[in-house]
């Protein structure tokens, strides 16, 4: 046996062959040793092809799985050999670097399981299989001729035609996937009869109605994102072995049937033309219903109260239909309820105090509809709220004076109401917008609303607000959009950074800034000139009595002429600990630690702030110029156990060797900070840079950051230390060298924070919102997958120039709407930069398929990022 293994590298396995291969790494042998059954090659960078004919020699072989390598090829000999092993019933040779047309699969009598997937083959599929690769034409009929196969896998592909009939022969078929092609026609009869088949997925292809049987024996049905019409058969949602079904975005009709199978876990039917009532007795008695999702229909009627019987409702959305009526109390029994969406109704009444009994809540939407009376008081009781959209409806009276108490609101939008009165503090975990626009809100603009760091997107349009703008909202680091129209604003409008909308008009007491025209210049030459003779003699005056002033407080406080800088006297951090990490020479003497602290004392140099920390530009005596991170250990959810502790992990990470890593330089410890150093990127973030109107970044720019932050999270995610994992991945936390050096930031998060020291929700611990992956609100754990997630938002960013998350709206959800048909797919890319060569066009188109390969509801279907950057690299 030894000698069947000669041309694989047994060094990478640890095999020693003075030892029974039984024992080997990879190897899986039979209970009494006898014989091999099953071989795990998986991500060991194997890339000849020459040792595929050698393992066929193994006769008893029944798994055989080469995943995750670097191989291009299947030779014929292979599939000779290999294709007359009776007791093979597993091939996986996915996220390799497969090319060419896809070999016929000869033989292979007993094969039940084959993964190409994450491959790069084309072609014809004839009677072939295949995975996720770019295969046209239909879907062979001889596929019937495989009674042991289990699971067939041909999503994501451009094949045509019908599903055959013959498929329905299959009597071990377990799973059917022929998601994302252009199928039409019926859905076949046949397959309703099979009695293993658990998963039928059919969704984003051209299908028709949908045939009466279907679900006798499935656990899993989806057909969204097709052309079904009519109605739904009455039978289709009662069987008891039923548990997820998915028919939304169709074109389907009439009511929903009147019996569901008592396991149903999740139903979405949304997006479709149904009419008629929610059936309320019904939904009472599903115990087991998570997931209840209805939106865009005709329903009508009232919210049904059988729905407070559905226990374990964890997501509630009939959002855009035409219900009527109260909210009914019973709501407030929804205990597992984090979801609730009711907005564009016609819902009246007031707002059931009840609802602010829902521990769990973390959106409430009940925008866009009829609803009259007060902001229940105890609504600041939803302590895990991170949504809440009450906007466009006929609410009056004030704000809970609470609100400010919420830990963890990132939007609050409360526009077109009839809303007055003081306004509160406001919750300084707002990060996406708050909007109090078109209420009655009046007197001068809070100030309090420059303690929103972290906040967008502000919007005061079309309310009473007078007086003049803040000047300290020019401190608003993340802010991004200011809306002011349409109040009584006056005085002079601050001076906002480039990348700040400003919106001003209807203001005729605000000066924005506009240089006068030259003819009004001149007429108010002659009042102007003795004005401001008279006007600079009062400003000298005021002036050398300041410095009087300054001079004796100076002596008698003892001020430290050192450390008065813009009028402010705040005393140097004090240093317990410091030490260079680099071992560059032009970084060791470049680095000095008492300039530094200077720097970090003037808040004036602060670049931007993030969720965890503060960004300094600290410029050295040398003239170099660096970052300083500035982490408070004030915050719980940092785990500092010993400042000696921080010192070894940040030392770990000083030694990680790759140029699309941002690693630390240096570090300072003061009593409740942490200071790091790093290299000042001359072009700041990605996002600064990306959605800068005035700075359009051409596709061999985005192309080369794609790549670059692949390579990083790729080196990350394989260290030899064991992976290094991404809190927060956004296009925030890339920074860029130049144009096409990214540097992936914020390495150092996962080794300094605990997230179960949050206060709040997970959003506000495990990334930005628009990259955080939907698996992360259940499982509350950092992973590989969810990274990759992140990236996939990224990749969607380069492609389509819009932001992860706008106006409450996230990107993946709106490129998940648009790329249902593939024909579309064009209609999604950013047009300014598809449109220069079809070459682009094409790369992009090939892009995007990775981008939606990782940003995937499944983490499980995600690729890892070694893939992740191969199928970039065969992009161009």
């Amino acid at each position: 046996m030894t000698n069947l293994f000669r041309k694989i590298p047994s060094s990478e396995l640890s095999w020693n062959s003075t030892e029974d291969p039984c024992n080997w790494k990879g190897v899986t042998c039979n209970p009494d040793n006898s014989s091999v059954i099953k071989l795990s090659l998986s991500g060991l960078s194997l890339a000849s092809p020459d040792i595929l004919p050698v393992i066929c020699q193994i006769g008893s072989l029944q798994v055989l799985d080469l995943s995750d390598n670097n191989l291009g090829s299947l030779p014929a000999e292979f599939i000779t050999s290999c294709g007359k092993i009776v007791g093979l019933k597993g091939l996986n040779f996915s996220r390799n670097a497969l090319v060419g047309p896809l070999p016929s699969f000869t033989g292979f009598v007993g094969l039940e399981v084959l993964d190409l997937s994450y491959n790069q083959m084309n072609g014809n599929i004839d009677s072939k299989l295949d995975g996720v690769n770019r295969l046209s034409g239909s879907v062979p009929k001889r596929l019937g001729e495989l009674p042991k196969l289990q699971v067939l896998d041909l999503s994501v592909n451009r094949l045509s035609g019908s599903v055959p009939k013959r498929l329905g022969e299959l009597p071990k078929l377990q799973v059917l996937d022929l998601s994302v092609n252009k199928l039409s026609g019926f859905v076949p009869e046949r397959l309703g009869e099979l009695p293993k088949l658990q998963v039928l997925v059919l969704s984003s292809n051209l299908l028709d109605p949908i045939p009466i049987g279907l679900t006798k024996f499935l656990k899993i049905l989806d057909l969204s994102y097709n052309n079904l019409y009519g109605s739904i058969p009455p039978d289709l949602l009662s069987p008891p072995n039923l548990q997820h079904v998915d028919l939304s975005y169709n074109q389907l009709e009439g009511p929903i049937p009147n019996s569901l199978s008592s396991n149903m876990f999740r139903l979405r039917l949304g997006s479709n033309s149904l009419s008629g009532t929610i059936p309320s007795d019904l939904l009472g008695s599903l115990e087991k219903l998570t997931y209840l999702e209805l939106e865009n229909n005709s329903l009508t009627g009232a919210v049904p109260p059988g729905l407070g019987k559905c226990r374990s409702l964890a997501l509630l959305n009939l959002a855009q239909n035409k219900l009527i009526g109260p909210l009914p109390p019973e709501l407030g029994n929804l205990s597992s309820i984090q979801v609730m969406k009711l907005q564009l109704n016609k819902i009246d009444g007031v707002i059931p105090g009840q609802i602010t009994q829902l521990g769990s809540l973390a959106q409430l939407n009940i925008s866009w509809n009829l609803l009259t009376g007060t902001i229940p008081s105890s609504l600041p009781d939803l302590r895990n709220l991170t949504t809440l959209n009450l906007q466009h409806n006929n609410l009056n009276g004030s704000i809970p004076t609470r609100i400010g108490s919420l830990p963890v609101l990132l939007e609050l939008q409360l526009g077109k109401n009839q809303l007055s009165g003081n306004i509160p503090t406001m919750p300084q975990s707002l990060q996406i917008v708050l909007n109090l626009s078109s209420n009655l809100f009046n007197g001068t603009i809070p100030t309090t609303f420059t303690q929103l760091k972290n906040l967008e997107i502000l919007d005061l349009s079309n309310n009473q607000f007078s007086g003049p703008v803040p000047s300290s909202f020019t401190q608003m680091a993340a802010l991004t959009q200011l809306i002011l129209s349409n109040n009584l604003l006056s005085g002079i409008l601050p001076k906002f950074r480039d990348i700040v909308k400003v919106e001003s008009g209807g203001n005729e007491g605000l000066i924005t800034g506009t240089p006068p025209s030259p003819d009004s210049t001149r007429k108010r030459n002659s009042v102007a000139v003795p004005v401001l003779t008279a006007l600079g003699s009062a400003v000298f005056a005021v002036f050398v009595v300041a410095v009087v002033v300054i001079s004796v407080s100076k002596r008698f406080y003892r001020v430290n002429d050192e450390h008065l800088q813009l009028g402010e006297n705040l005393p140097l951090p004090q240093v317990i600990d410091s030490s260079l990490l680099t071992s560059s020479g032009i970084h060791r003497s470049g680095i000095d630690f008492t300039k530094a602290m200077e720097e970090v004392s003037d808040p004036t140099k602060i670049i931007w702030k993030t969720r965890f920390s503060a960004y300094y530009k600290a410029t050295m005596p040398s003239g170099t110029s660096y970052y300083i991170k500035k982490l408070n250990w004030s915050d719980k959810i940092f785990q500092l156990g010993s400042h000696d502790k921080f010192g070894q992990e940040l030392e770990v990470l000083a030694k990680l060797n790759n140029s699309n890593v941002m690693t630390p330089l240096a570090y300072v410890l003061t009593i409740d900070s942490g200071y790091l150093f790093y290299e000042y990127a001359q072009k700041g973030t990605l996002f600064d840079v990306l959605h800068d109107s005035s700075n359009k970044l051409d596709w061999a720019s985005r192309y080369s950051i794609a790549v670059g932050v692949a390579q990083g999270l790729a080196f990350l995610h394989d260290c030899s230390s064991g992976p290094i994992l991404l809190l927060d991945l956004s296009s925030k936390s890339i920074l860029l060298k130049s144009l096409k050096e990214p540097q992936v930031g914020d390495i150092e998060l996962c080794k300094v924070i605990d997230p179960s020291k949050s206060t709040g929700s997970l959003s506000t611990v495990a990334g930005s919102i628009g990259y955080i992956p939907p698996e992360y609100a259940y499982t509350m754990r950092i992973t590989m997958a969810g990274n990759v997630y992140s990236f996939g938002v990224v990749l969607l960013e380069l492609l389509t120039g819009k932001r992860a998350c706008s106006q409450g709206n996230e990107l993946t959800k709106w490129v998940s709407t648009n790329t249902s048909k593939q024909d579309k797919w064009d209609h999604i890319l950013d047009f300014s930069v598809s449109r220069t060569s079809l070459t682009v066009r094409s790369q992009m188109l090939a892009v995007l398929r990775v981008a939606l390969a990782c940003v995937s509801i499944n983490p499980d279907s995600r690729p890892k990022m070694k893939s992740v950057l191969r199928m970039l690299l065969n992009a161009r």
